[in-house]
């Protein structure tokens, strides 16, 4: 009896499978784990993974790592996904020209015109002139409601704006209803004597008026010109509850387009394609240029830094000079940023046009054989370095119930999506793309704004609810769920994470709705995307309608979502696609380590 086990070292995940070698050459699969992967992956620093994975899986069946007498490791480290985002423009704003922003809490509702005014200078009020006053936070709201009832019987106070989160109590006390706008933190930079126009919007809408540039130009009474300079400004209040824009005379409102810069492929057919002409037009470039050898960007623009950034990345890691790193494929997605406004007074964003990239990157040595020769040290027992990735996926693939040859495989990880035609003679053909949930995790936490990419990976992973109650939650389905005991108070009218381990709040205050369709686009985007690129590059004579059976693998065939997605999309090839069930038990997991046990037994023979 001899022990053998397959270990594939993934982006994000280690996955080993220990199969036994009986007396008559055949193999019986006793038990398998995963952990995180340490380090990057293709790097020494896997090694822990690796013997952290290989403890647990051996303690399941109460034996020890030291009775393993063959390790064998899949050959794809070399090959490793990156990420990067770059914005494409970005709103300048200068001499106090507008505020915008998204506080929780303003009060009333509607517009107001006026000659800004702060509070402490109420004594050069005239009548007659409509006025809004502006209050720094060293005002407490007793005083400033007093101030403008007091005043309300012979100035025209259309509006105020406060420093302080203050407005609901500020409102409630006033006499005459105006709407009231808090939360602006530089409210020093707020210039006295000039014209302004709030809006506060209806609970549960947004503003009309000042999210559009011919509203902004009606309000303030601007001309053509104006009004074409006021658009960026218009643009980043879409989807605000409030917004001030002021008028001043020297103000300097532009959008800047940033330079792109070009992509260079060299390649079969060498090509070279602007960022700037989006996402669709790179992938059609890309996909026409044949065999890739290196992808390099314009030198001092925003592609080239991203892509040297890239380079330089994995030269650090791999220790090799950063003129041995290629880049060997991208996948670049279409989205929208979220830019802090230079020059805005209140902290505000504005969604400007961005591109994702990921990409393939290969290095010279093979890093394979050093993790090999590390573990056999630590391990005291034979390691080898064999089989390549997509080939062992295959091979572990065909243990799902109800598969036969010929079969193609998704193999969908964190980094790469890998794919592969295995026919009836046993021969197989694969292809890696750049691209895969960790791109998704980027898209997800550029677009939705978050602080860290831990809470968009709990996005990526687990459906949403809205606890409206105590006792029910709704569904990002529309669904009504009822429970028996009640909610923790906690979670009461937030959106939350629907995990095993059970709820998880998310502290943004981003509607269900927006989270729930920038989660599925960011899915759509990459892997369906890199689905149909992948298998028509592997698929017979590269037609979808050659193929008759996918079989989806790796972690984020696990998801809830992307599966079905997938199925929908090759319904129309009429290609029989589901996750797989490698070994009938382990689900889309382990089939690079099951194949990798199962090419034990081949190589025997």
């Amino acid at each position: 009896m001899k022990l053998v086990a397959g270990v594939d070292i993934g982006n994000s995940t280690t996955e080993v499978c220990i199969g036994e070698r009986t007396d008559d050459g055949r193999i019986r699969f006793l038990t398998s784990a995963s952990r995180t992967t340490t380090g990057t992956k293709g790097t020494v620093a896997n090694i822990h993974g690796i013997k952290a994975a290989l403890k647990l899986a051996m303690s399941k069946i109460g034996r020890d790592v030291s009775e393993i007498r063959l390790v064998r490791l899949n050959e794809a480290a070399p090959v490793i996904g990156d990420t990067a985002m770059e914005t494409l423009t970005e709103t300048v704003i200068t001499d106090s020209s507008m505020i915008g922003h998204n506080p929780s809490t303003p009060a009333g509702a509607g517009q107001a015109v006026g000659e800004l005014l702060s509070i402490k200078n109420i004594g050069r009020a005239v009548p007659g002139t409509p006025y809004i006053f502006v209050v720094p936070k060293q005002y407490s709201y007793e005083k400033v409601a007093s101030a403008i009832n007091q005043a309300a019987g012979h100035l025209d106070i259309e509006g105020v704006i406060l420093q302080a989160d203050e407005a609901v109590l500020v409102y409630n006390r006033l006499e005459k209803k105006i709407p009231i706008i808090d939360e602006v933190a530089y409210i020093d930079k707020v210039p006295d004597g000039q014209l302004a126009a709030i809006e506060v919007a209806l609970a549960g809408q947004t503003i009309r008026m000042l999210s559009n540039p011919y509203g902004i130009a009606t309000l303030l009474q601007l001309d053509a010109d104006e009004t074409k300079a006021v658009t960026p400004i218009a643009k980043s209040l879409i989807g605000k509850r409030s917004a001030v824009v002021i008028k001043t005379p020297n103000g300097n409102i532009r959008e800047n387009v940033l330079p792109a810069g070009e992509i260079y492929l060299e390649a079969s057919k060498n090509t070279k394609i602007n960022l700037d002409e989006g996402a669709e037009k790179i992938m059609q470039a890309v996909a026409d240029a044949g065999n890739i050898h290196d992808i390099t960007g314009q030198v001092n623009t925003n592609v080239g830094n991203m892509l040297a950034r890239i380079k330089q990345g994995m030269s650090s890691i791999s220790k090799e000079q950063h003129g041995e790193i290629r880049i060997t494929d991208i996948l670049a997605v279409d989205t929208l940023a979220p830019v802090l406004i230079s020059g805005a007074l209140a902290g505000e964003t504005c969604l400007e046009k961005a591109v994702g990239i990921a990409a393939m990157v290969k290095t010279q040595q093979l890093p394979m054989q050093k993790i090999a020769e590390k573990l056999r040290a630590d391990l005291n027992t034979e390691v080898v370095v064999a089989g390549v990735e997509a080939v062992m996926a295959s091979l572990g693939a065909l243990t799902t119930p109800g598969t036969k040859l010929p079969l193609a495989i998704l193999d969908m990880g964190g980094g790469s999506t890998d794919a592969a035609v295995i026919n009836e003679r046993g021969q197989v053909i694969m292809t890696h793309q750049a691209g895969a949930g960790e791109l998704v995790s980027m898209l997800i936490q550029t677009e939705l704004g978050l602080a860290d990419r831990h809470t968009a990976e709990q996005i990526k992973k687990y459906p949403l609810a809205k606890v409206e109650s105590l006792f029910h939650m709704r569904m990002e389905n529309g669904q009504m769920t009822f429970v028996d005991e009640s909610i923790d108070p906690r979670f009461y009218g937030r959106v939350v994470l629907l995990a095993e381990s059970g709820l998880i709040r998310l502290e943004e205050d981003i509607p269900m709705e927006k989270i729930v369709q920038v989660r599925r686009d960011a899915k759509r985007k990459v892997f369906i995307t890199n689905a149909f690129r992948a298998l028509k590059k592997v698929a017979p004579d590269h037609d979808l309608k050659n193929i008759s059976n996918v079989v989806l693998v790796g972690g984020s065939a696990e998801d809830f979502e992307i599966p079905e997605m997938l199925m929908e999309q090759f319904a129309n090839y009429r290609i029989v696609c589901g996750r797989g069930n490698i070994r009938g038990s382990e689900g889309p997991r382990n089939a690079v380590a099951t194949g990798l046990v199962l090419s034990y037994r081949g190589e025997q023979r």
